[in-house]
């Protein structure tokens, strides 16, 4: 909620344009971090969990190496937009400049929040992710009200958000979990060989998610962008219970024997399923208040853009869990397989539908691709873990356990 606000209030300040500009530098952001990780994350996760005594070189590892590809991954891009100035957009040098400085420091944040979550410490990660939400909306709205928001303090903004994240995360692993200790060459060979297995779904599922931003951007201009940004920032909504059940899921999963994990994985995504109908028929229905109202009259043409979008986040579900699942099993590449498949198609749609029909060619490209993918994840998933189609079908049964969750939720919390 606080994220959705904090595109209100710079839609508001700065309109579709300014909006726009805003999406393109932190896509660039998040794409480049999350491509200069090279899986290591994963690594992590999965020897944070079976490996405890190798936390303190892990971190070591983990912070020499987000040095190293960081800036790596910084002069990648200077150079490519050097070579190509178009994938630059309509964006200011000197922004795209402190974005990549801080490429490093973003690139830390995810190899500790995969090893702070394997640790369960979630308290630690809740705190870290509220923490860029709240520093957005506290500075943005500051500023807002003074008339003094502008695209470069949105930006500024955004990122010392994601710093004081990652300072977050290395208090945890210098208070809670076992600090900083020797590096080690070969821990850090072994954490590069599985996550590479794993990276090239992550890097593809992140394209699924971030690369149509960057293609409107870039093909359709900033106006163009601001407008399917408004309608992704309210679909984007579907994602976070599935990203949320992954999260917590990823500890358990790790350590349970391959038939126990698919019956955990084949639960959760029943109730996501569940979840997400009614969620997405509301914002299919609510599509006009939730843009124009919300955001003004400049946005009713990411109407059409959030109700195609919004259909997407079915196969999001079935692609972030049995994916999930897979990869915390020790079968990343099966994993990428499916991931693959969205990629695949997202890439040819928005090649095709972009150029001529702009947002609305980025949506039906976005929904079209997350199905596609969810359909090939569940037959992969079923094939590695023995599960069959119908144990993905949601049932009767799964309203009592999702009633029972909440219930427990609620009695914990008094």
């Amino acid at each position: 909620m606080l994220s959705l606000l904090n595109v209100l209030l710079v839609a508001r300040a700065l309109g579709p344009v300014g909006r726009g500009d805003v999406a393109f530098l932190t896509t660039i952001a998040i794409l480049t971090s999350n491509l200069a990780t090279l899986g290591v994350e994963q690594a992590n996760a999965n020897l944070t969990g079976r490996r405890p005594e190798l936390r303190a070189s892990l971190a070591t590892n983990s912070l020499l190496l987000a040095l190293l590809l960081g800036v790596a991954a910084a002069g990648a891009v200077a150079g490519l937009i050097a070579a190509f100035p178009a994938l630059a957009g309509e964006s200011e040098p000197a922004l795209r400049w402190l974005v990549l400085a801080a490429l490093p420091a973003l690139v830390l944040k995810l190899y500790l929040d995969y090893s702070v979550r394997a640790d369960y410490g979630y308290a630690y990660a809740n705190v870290a992710w509220s923490l860029e939400a709240i520093t957005n909306v506290t500075v943005n709205g500051t500023l807002f009200a003074l008339g003094l928001l502008s695209v470069g303090t949105a930006v500024a903004t955004w990122l010392a958000g994601q710093l004081l994240a990652t300072l977050v995360l290395l208090a945890f692993i210098v208070r809670r979990a076992a600090g900083f200790g020797r590096p080690d060459l070969g821990l850090a060979r072994h954490a590069l060989g599985f996550g590479l297995k794993t990276h090239a779904g992550r890097i593809m599922t992140l394209g699924n998610y971030r690369l149509d931003q960057w293609f409107v951007g870039a093909i359709s201009g900033s106006r163009e962008l601001g407008l399917y940004s408004v309608a992704v920032a309210w679909a984007e909504a579907l994602f976070y219970l599935p990203t949320a059940l992954t999260l917590a899921q990823r500890p358990d999963l790790v350590r349970a024997s391959p038939a126990e994990a698919a019956r955990q994985a084949a639960a959760a995504t029943r109730v996501a399923l569940l979840v997400t109908l009614p969620t997405a028929i509301g914002f299919a229905l609510a599509a006009p208040f939730l843009t124009v109202v919300v955001f003004g009259e400049e946005f009713r043409e990411s109407i059409p853009q959030l109700r195609v979008l919004a259909f997407g986040g079915f196969g999001i579900v079935l692609l972030k869990l049995l994916g999930n699942a897979l990869t915390a099993q020790g079968r990343p590449l099966r994993a990428t397989a499916g991931v693959g498949v969205a990629f695949v198609a997202t890439v040819a749609l928005d090649i095709a539908l972009i150029p001529p029909y702009g947002g609305l060619g980025a949506a039906i490209a976005s929904t079209a691709a997350y199905s596609a993918a969810g359909l090939a994840i569940a037959v992969l998933f079923g094939r590695a873990l023995g599960v069959g189609p119908a144990q993905l079908v949601p049932r009767p049964s799964d309203l009592r356990l999702l009633g029972e969750a909440v219930a427990r939720v609620r009695a914990r919390r008094g």
